[in-house]
C-alpha cells in the first residue's frame, strides 16, 4: 500500500501570496528530487482573517514527513504560519475485494 501525507496549518490572509511563493517553490524542489506528486491547497474562506492551507504529498515513503519539514525549513515557512503544522498519513485502499 502507498502513503498519501497530507499536512495542514493556518496561515494570515495577509501573509497568503508571500506563503503561497515559498511553500510552491518548496513543493517543486520536493517533487522533482524525490519524483513525487504534490499539490498545495488552500481553503476558500478566512477564518480569524487566515487561511487554512494543505500540502498534499502522493505515494511518498513514511519518513518523508521528516524530508517535508527539513525543507519547510529551508524555505522559512514557519515565519508565515500561525501555531502547528498538522501531518497526517492516509494509505490507498483498493476497491477490489
Amino acid at each position: 500500500m502507498s502513503n498519501d501525507l497530507y499536512i495542514y496549518y493556518r496561515v494570515a490572509a495577509s501573509n497568503a501570496q508571500q506563503f503561497n511563493s515559498a511553500a510552491a517553490a518548496m513543493q517543486a524542489g520536493l517533487s522533482q528530487q524525490h519524483r513525487i506528486v504534490s499539490a498545495l491547497k488552500r481553503r476558500p474562506e478566512t477564518e480569524d482573517d487566515r487561511h487554512t492551507w494543505m500540502e498534499v504529498y502522493a505515494s511518498v515513503p513514511p519518513d518523508f514527513a521528516q524530508v517535508v519539514e527539513q525543507a519547510a525549513a529551508q524555505h522559512g515557512l514557519a515565519r508565515f504560519i500561525d501555531g502547528p503544522r498538522h501531518t497526517e498519513f492516509f494509505v490507498n485502499i483498493s476497491s477490489c475485494a
